[in-house]
């Protein structure tokens, strides 16, 4: 991974680290850069900012031909510069290859605290699909916690709509995350969105969902015959697996037949991370 830490040290020492000045229209954006959308309002601000007291922190800069430079990190940085009509900007070159350019800004973007979860989501996607980052070492290097790293990259599956309105602001990363084990993800973020519904509701919501499902599925059982049912061995084997699992373990298993069902009850989606990890083998 790109020695990010060491760029951000050299370029939070303020004007005086920057190796050069130079024009700010012989600096140009990162074509690849996986950040596509700058908030007008904080643009605005930071431009205001600049007006008043300059560019504090250097850009990351590469040299390209023509004595132009590409931008590795600061894009925001320049746009606001632009804005406030500066005629240079202070920068500190580093030589980076193409694939270290791009590894070094979806990073940057990462840790960024204004990024969307979806935005973030696809930051970490794009370092294990085009650089084989684990999410391990993705959480050692950004100092983020694997269960962060593995619940936000579930919201990639969500459909695209879904998706668009997390990043409008519409729902919540944790109105997504309820929604990840809907049927019909779609049909419950409007009715979140029309009905203003809490995460806590839209979990109560998934929750009926899935138990109207079940029932659809495999019929309502009789909770009276179906204890009467569950033998002494199976109750122990429930214990046992609930105790090795650490989550409540229930099987549905007819005397004198073949087949079953066995369901595992999660609590958390720390949970449900360990245990897609304990069957994937990840």
């Amino acid at each position: 991974m790109a020695d990010v830490n060491e760029t951000e040290q050299s370029a939070s020492k303020g004007p005086s680290a920057a190796e050069q000045y130079v024009p700010i229209e012989r600096v140009a954006p990162n074509p690849e850069q996986p950040r596509k959308r700058f908030e007008q309002g904080d643009l605005d601000d930071l431009a205001a900012s600049i007006k008043e007291k300059g560019v504090i922190q250097p850009l990351i800069v590469r040299a390209r031909d023509g004595g132009n430079f590409e931008i590795v990190a600061g894009e925001r940085r320049w746009r606001a510069a632009q804005l406030a009509q500066l005629h240079e900007l202070p920068v500190i070159v580093r030589s980076f290859t193409d694939v270290e350019v791009l590894e070094v800004a979806i990073i940057e973007n990462i840790q960024r605290a204004d990024l969307n979860p979806i935005e973030e989501a696809a930051g970490y996607r794009q370092l294990m699909d085009k650089f084989g980052h684990t999410q391990e070492k993705m959480a050692e290097a950004l100092g983020k916690s694997r269960s962060h790293i593995a619940n936000l990259l579930r919201l990639l599956n969500l459909p695209g709509s879904v998706l668009d309105m997390v990043r409008e602001g519409e729902l919540s990363s944790g109105h997504a995350r309820a929604l990840i084990t809907s049927s019909n993800p779609e049909k419950l973020a409007r009715q979140i969105v029309e009905g203003g519904l809490s995460v806590r509701a839209t979990e109560a919501l998934v929750k009926k969902e899935q138990s109207a499902a079940d029932d659809n599925i495999f019929g309502k059982p009789d909770k009276t015959a179906r204890a009467a049912e569950k033998d002494a061995d199976t109750k122990a084997l429930e214990g046992d697996l609930s105790a090795n699992l650490g989550m409540k373990v229930v099987l549905n298993h007819k005397p004198g037949q073949e087949n079953g069902a066995m369901t595992l009850h999660y609590t958390s989606l720390e949970q449900l991370d360990e245990l897609c990890r304990m069957l994937t083998g990840d």
